[in-house]
């Protein structure tokens, strides 16, 4: 089972291309991947991010393809329209299945993108996309409304799926994630018991990482509502990895918390 992150590298490990591989291999999965940035950050600061060429992420693509069938992918920061767009031709030439998170800002509060994403995301790649995985503040940017409640939520979900299916996570909504699908015109809430921690660092990229994951397991799988299943499947995953203070080491079955 294999499948590709497109995303930025973080050299602290705690997120992007690591983070996903890492959130991969715990689920059994062979994780490849594509690298669309290159930053240097820790979990406390972005010190600079240096844009990766299309023409060479072009290349990175078509290099897996030519060698794996892959059906299901997902992104990470994507740091101009120019990639933007770049990928979106790339997911309908290769017929993906995949999960956006819309990286636009660190952890620890620093700007990622050159600023200009929220436009092309939305005209070039959420249209072709499975699902997108925002945080209050992206969701804020994608939809347009200020979110202050679980109901501002709703209403950025159901705009924000006029694209695509949508949770919007719910670190900021005391624990309530706010998931839209279109297949069913519905907007269905999940909450978690919040964990007080430092340790939030990459959890939107492994969460999504996940996401990707579980699609892959339950298709193998043959199992029915494979994408509500693997959102459910993915919050649980993270509870547990933010709750141990570890990425990448946990099982879908969480029998392996060293």
């Amino acid at each position: 089972m294999i499948g590709l992150t497109i995303a930025g590298f973080d050299p602290s490990g705690g997120a992007g291309i690591l983070t996903d591989v890492k959130t991969m291999a715990a689920h059994g999965i062979h994780g490849t991947s594509v690298i669309t940035a290159l930053t240097a950050q820790n979990p406390k600061k972005v010190f600079s991010v240096k844009e990766i060429p299309t023409t060479y992420i072009r290349e990175q693509i078509d290099s897996i393809f030519e060698e794996y069938d892959i059906k299901y992918s997902k992104t990470g920061l994507l740091y101009s329209k120019e990639i933007i767009k770049l990928v979106s031709k790339k997911v309908e030439e290769y017929d993906l299945n995949i999960v956006i998170d819309p990286v636009m800002v660190a952890s620890a509060g620093d700007m990622l993108t050159n600023g200009g994403i929220i436009k092309p995301l939305k005209k070039y790649l959420l249209p072709k996309s499975l699902l997108i995985t925002p945080n209050i503040s992206e969701a804020e940017e994608l939809s347009g409304i200020k979110i202050k409640n679980i109901e501002d939520a709703k209403e950025a979900a159901y705009k924000i799926g006029k694209y695509c299916n949508v949770i919007i996570t719910g670190g900021h909504l005391d624990g309530n994630n706010v998931i839209y699908t279109q297949e069913n015109n519905e907007i269905t809430l999940i909450k978690q018991e919040l964990i007080k921690t430092d340790n939030l660092h990459g959890t939107g990229c492994s969460f999504s990482a996940a996401i990707l994951s579980n699609l892959i397991i339950n298709e193998n799988k043959k199992n029915h509502n494979n994408l509500e299943l693997s959102i459910k499947n993915s919050l649980d995953f993270i509870y547990q990895s933010v709750k141990h203070g570890r990425y990448g080491t946990l099982n879908p079955n969480f029998n392996n918390i060293q």
